[in-house]
């Protein structure tokens, strides 16, 4: 497979959690594979911008590969990175809206998750090209994209709220995942990396 650009996400383990994700999006990241989404009115249209994603919690933002570096490159420093990287834990997810659109954030002391993504993005700079103005200018324009209109948020939150399978009150970053964007745009799993440092 060629990709066009490279992510580093939180791709939950957590069958119940990514399913409910892959169900919400209609689009399973870990598989590589569409979902039947779930039978939510509406939700095909909220849904289009992040479906590409996949449920994710983002490390380091998608990046086009540097001039000079390769894939198994950058596969074998996150493999590097994950040795040396402690899990960490955090209290527990919750429903928010971020910025007008629907996530679940976790909550509690962050100083760990912060580390684990703080190091995702200095250690795996080097492997990053430089932003297009093109590209800088789609990042701008796909922030303003999805957002759900402030008279529907609550209606989207109860409706999320129906579908989620509950919520621990700790969460668990044991990994991260190499991901891909496929020539048809949406991204997938090329590879799981525990963390053990």
């Amino acid at each position: 497979m060629t990709y066009t650009r490279f992510a580093i996400y939180d791709a939950p383990i957590d069958d119940a959690l990514a399913g409910f994700g892959a169900t919400w999006l209609g689009w399973d990241v870990r598989t590589g594979s569409a979902t039947r989404p779930a039978d939510v009115p509406g939700l095909d249209d909220i849904t289009m911008t992040p479906r590409k994603y996949g449920f994710h919690g983002t490390l380091k933002p998608p990046f086009k590969l540097a001039d000079g570096r390769t894939l198994e490159d950058l596969k074998a420093r996150a493999a590097d990175l994950a040795g040396r990287c402690a899990p960490a834990v955090s209290g527990g997810l919750q429903l928010t809206t971020l910025g007008g659109f629907l996530a679940l954030t976790p909550t509690g002391n962050l100083s760990g998750l912060e580390r684990v993504a703080s190091a995702c993005v200095r250690d795996l700079d080097p492997f990053r090209a430089p932003a297009s103005e093109v590209e800088l200018a789609r990042r701008r324009s796909a922030s303003l994209s999805g957002r759900l209109a402030q008279a529907d948020r609550t209606a989207w939150m109860n409706t999320a709220r129906t579908h989620l399978p509950p919520l621990a009150d700790r969460y668990e970053l044991g990994s991260i995942a190499l991901c891909g964007e496929r020539p048809d745009g949406r991204f997938e799993l090329i590879q799981r990396y525990t963390l053990t440092g």
